[in-house]
């Protein structure tokens, strides 16, 4: 019974293997065609995907090459529109007034530049100088040092303002950053702001409520302040209201710029700095040797004034002295 089992079992082993092979081989050619069928379909799927991603690259690389040359084309406007500015002659003394941060008008400058040199005048000629060598220096006095002061009082203002500008760009990305608008971190900076920075982004401000663009507003702060800082700010405002981009990253990014100039112009500074005590103790040598002499003996160095061809010397000596200063200052100094 156990054999006869075992038999049967075999049998119905070797039915179902050859009934599984017959179907099998039946259907192979079907099974085949399907699974290619399958892979065709997968390989043409996977050709619409990368035609697709393709199409996407090739959109993105026309993308960003429109967005780089509307970039180029803003800046090269921007040039254009600084070079035009940079021909035209030097600021008005009434610009210059403003950049001074001076309240006075222009008639009043004028008053008093030429008080001064009558004052001046009255001084020289009160001390014992004659009629000449007093209208030279009421001269001086009332067209040179006044412009001198009113140029003092710009660049003491524009330091200022450098120490400050790249503080008052870290707050305005935060206040980006934040979701606060352009105009709000404008706003911003003109309320709690330090000074100048904050007497500029006030003007900003103000030339927008009497409509201006902020584009603008910013690109007339450099008549204010004139420094190639500012211009950059200007010319990032301007590009990212043509072209847009990412507002917050430019302007941290100019910052940082700015932060490396600042620290650029310091270690150049200090490096030039003996260059600069050497100039200034050549320069003074002269006069301090001439007041030492005139000191030992004064009826040495007085034929100077009194004689005539003295007059010459001193005034052929103040001329080279003035041409060894010049160039000097062009050897110490350096635009960064």
């Amino acid at each position: 019974m156990f054999g006869i089992d075992i038999t049967v079992l075999a049998l119905a082993a070797l039915v179902a293997i050859s009934a599984a092979a017959l179907a099998y081989g039946l259907l192979f050619s079907r099974i085949e065609s399907e699974k290619k069928a399958e892979s065709r379909v997968r390989k043409v799927s996977a050709a619409e995907t990368d035609r697709a991603k393709v199409k996407a690259a090739r959109d993105r690389v026309s993308e960003l090459s429109k967005r780089r040359k509307s970039v180029q084309d803003s800046l090269k406007e921007l040039e254009k529109k600084q070079q035009e500015r940079s021909a035209k002659s030097s600021p008005s003394m009434k610009v210059r007034l403003t950049q001074a941060d001076l309240s006075m008008s222009l008639g009043r400058f004028y008053l008093f530049s030429a008080l001064f040199g009558v004052f001046a005048f009255l001084v020289a000629v009160i001390m014992g100088a004659g009629p000449a060598i007093g209208l030279g220096i009421a001269l001086i006095a009332g067209l040179g040092l006044p412009r001198w002061f009113v140029g003092f009082l710009i660049k003491r203002r524009c330091k200022k303002f450098l120490e400050e500008f790249p503080n008052a760009l870290e707050i305005m990305v935060r206040s980006i950053k934040s979701g606060l608008p352009l105009n709000d971190a404008l706003r911003l900076i003109a309320a709690d702001g330090q000074e100048p920075v904050k007497t500029e982004f006030r003007r900003v401000v103000e030339s927008q409520q009497v409509g201006l663009s902020v584009t603008e507003a910013c690109a007339r702060m450099i008549n204010s302040i004139p420094l190639p800082e500012v211009n950059f700010f200007a010319i990032v405002i301007a590009i990212q209201a043509q072209a847009g981009g990412n507002l917050s990253e430019a302007l941290g990014n100019l910052s940082r710029v700015l932060r490396d100039r600042r620290k650029m112009r310091a270690k150049v500074s200090a490096m030039s700095m003996e260059a600069k005590a050497s100039a200034c103790i050549i320069g003074a040598l002269p006069f301090i040797v001439s007041f030492l002499v005139y000191v030992t003996s004064p009826a040495y160095m007085m034929v100077l004034f009194t004689d005539p061809r003295g007059h010459l010397i001193i005034g052929a000596g103040l001329v080279w002295m003035s041409i060894g200063i010049l160039v000097m200052r062009n050897m110490i100094n350096f635009d960064i």
